[in-house]
């Protein structure tokens, strides 16, 4: 339904008089809906993580309209509360918050648009993303990848486990929980790839190099030795929790060591996603290659790096050429 679809049309012949103040009818609360749309994003097979995303931002600014004595129904939220909400955001936290929480509060009432709770347009207006200022990336270089393969060497199983996780983060970029989620089946080391599920249950097999593949083979002799060797998870941990695997935050924490004894600042498995993502279309792959490495459905993704690379062959050109240096 269109904005102009509510406007009621000029009348000239209307007798004129006292005008009435316009409301709107109440709708249905939104905290119950929001449950419901939780149900909906779980049918449509959504990661648990981007769930939790989305109705976490929802809970959020129903709880802002609340303590702020504002229409808490799915009929009388404005344009104006949510340009409040997300201004409170950006003051409490960050613009980047607010700009998510634009994002999943879009998809929200859309939602409930098409489920017909809210019969008019959405109160959460294009015009009103929160504007993200562009910060260059800081990608890993050859020297830190060195320092970190150097921090966990070693014949041992922790050893072999985290170098294995260091060379598939570094060869192609993994997300952190396709990585936690890997089991012993999804390792193809004659066919150098590694079987993960993408955002949305979609399977992808992820390259990995000679390298890569010596490592994990390496961790899978040492691995057959522990107790709970039999568990499907590829990943066991150093104690009895090892049979469960290992989580995205184990796997966060294990990069922070590694960063912290090797001396790299700033190690975190999405560092690693755009550093091989960088490294790949540096080294001459294109990016339809690059998309398909990453698992990436959106080609629009490949183009935040390719920028970046456009940036720093102009640096180099610079150096070379730098019209301050001839004189």
């Amino acid at each position: 339904m269109s904005e102009t679809s509510n406007v009621i049309a000029f009348d000239a012949h209307r007798p004129r008089g006292r005008r009435k103040k316009a409301t709107m009818a109440a709708g249905a609360p939104l905290l119950p809906l929001v449950d419901s749309w939780q149900l909906a994003l779980e049918t449509q097979n959504k990661a648990p993580y981007t769930i939790e995303l989305y109705t976490k931002s929802a809970r959020r600014f129903i709880a802002y309209l609340a303590e702020h004595q504002l229409p808490a129904d799915a009929e009388g939220v404005t344009a104006e509360h949510v340009r409040a909400f997300l201004v409170s955001e950006q003051a409490r936290t960050s613009v980047h918050t607010s700009s998510a929480h634009h994002a999943y509060l879009g998809i929200f009432f859309n939602w409930l648009i098409s489920e017909e709770d809210r019969t008019t347009f959405s109160p959460v207006l294009r015009a009103d993303r929160p504007h993200v200022p562009k910060k260059a990336r800081k990608y890993l270089t050859d020297e830190d990848l060195a320092a970190l393969v150097a921090a966990c060497k070693g014949a041992d199983f922790e050893s072999r486990r985290d170098t294995a996780i260091l060379r598939i983060l570094m060869d192609n970029g993994m997300r952190v929980a396709g990585l936690a989620g890997l089991q012993v089946p999804d390792v193809d080391l004659r066919g150098r790839r590694l079987r993960i599920m993408l955002k949305g249950g979609d399977e992808h097999w992820a390259p990995i190099g000679a390298k890569t593949a010596a490592a994990l083979d390496r961790y899978l002799r040492v691995r057959a030795a522990r107790r709970t060797a039999d568990s499907p998870s590829l990943w066991l941990g150093l104690r009895g929790s090892g049979a469960r695997g290992m989580t995205p935050s184990g796997m966060r924490y294990i990069l922070r060591q590694l960063g912290e004894r090797a001396g790299v600042q700033d190690v975190h498995p999405h560092r690693f996603r755009g550093t091989a993502a960088h490294s790949l279309l540096k080294a001459g792959a294109n990016c339809d290659e690059v998309q398909s490495i990453l698992g990436w459905k959106d080609p629009g993704m490949v183009r935040l790096y390719t920028g970046d690379l456009v940036a720093e062959r102009a640096r180099e050109t610079h150096a070379r050429l730098s019209p301050s240096d001839r004189i």
